[in-house]
């Protein structure tokens, strides 16, 4: 049985996913809620096998194929690959599911909309004293990622999933639940292409010290600070939005050539 990266980022905010190897198989149970167990098992299988890279985005997902692999019947695979869709990890095309790979445009137009927001949470904050932070959430997110800064863990392309985490969980302590809904559809969505962006330990360590300096200056309260080190952090034009989504995709073309 394929162990999963990661654990599926629904944790609650301001922790870190599990790492590696934590996530155990669900308890044997019966009737309904073992068929509930088993889809969405399945489910969290395939979307880790997708997060690692496995799948050839030239390569169609045949069911049956995917169903020995697991070794399942075919329908809890039929309804991940559907659930998968929806999150943007799969696509569909000549009749068929294959991994999704976003275009170029299309990533860099998510790719701004993404810094506008993550932007807007502390900003927002600035031009308002009646918006703070919630320090509830911010706290242990901090705590979090230190942990993280002293056993790093290794290059994988399933950390988009605790980068994910740290960006939504800072939007959400700045109160505006809309802004947070608006990320995590634009993650979705670049997610199957930002996953190549951590395969080198310096990318990983880069990115887990510029968010502990990103945290740790708002709940100190230095706010500017803060966004400036934000800015520097998702990118703040066009240009530099464009060149992390050209790289990305030729990261992900080498992987699968």
């Amino acid at each position: 049985m394929d162990t999963p990266l990661y654990a599926a980022p629904s944790t609650p905010r301001g922790r870190p996913p599990a790492p590696p190897g934590t996530l155990a198989p669900p308890a044997a149970v019966s009737g309904a809620r073992a068929g509930r167990d088993r889809r969405a098992e399945v489910y969290v299988r395939l979307r880790d096998l997708l997060l690692a890279g496995e799948f050839d985005a030239r390569h169609r997902l045949v069911e049956v194929r995917l169903a020995e692999r697991l070794e399942v019947s075919r329908t809890p695979v039929r309804e991940a690959l559907v659930r998968l869709m929806a999150d943007g990890l799969v696509e569909r095309r000549d009749e068929g599911y294959y991994p999704a790979r976003p275009s170029l445009g299309e990533l860099r137009d998510l790719y701004e909309l993404r810094v506008t927001v993550e932007l807007r949470g502390i900003a927002r904050a600035l031009e308002s004293d009646l918006v703070t932070h919630d320090a509830a959430l911010l706290e242990p997110l901090r705590d979090g990622w230190r942990r993280l800064r002293d056993q790093p863990p290794p290059p994988d392309p399933g950390f988009v999933l605790w980068d994910e985490d740290f960006h939504q969980t800072l939007l959400a302590a700045s109160g505006n639940p809309r802004l947070t809904e608006t990320l995590e559809s634009v993650n979705v969505r670049i997610r199957p292409v930002r996953m190549y962006d951590y395969l080198s330990e310096e990318r990983v360590g880069r990115t887990i010290a510029e968010h502990l300096a990103i945290v740790e200056a708002v709940l100190a309260g230095e706010l500017a600070e803060a966004l400036a080190a934000l800015r520097r952090h998702v990118g703040e034009s066009l240009e530099v939005v464009a060149e992390h989504a050209a790289r990305a995709i030729a990261q992900q073309a080498l992987r699968e050539g």
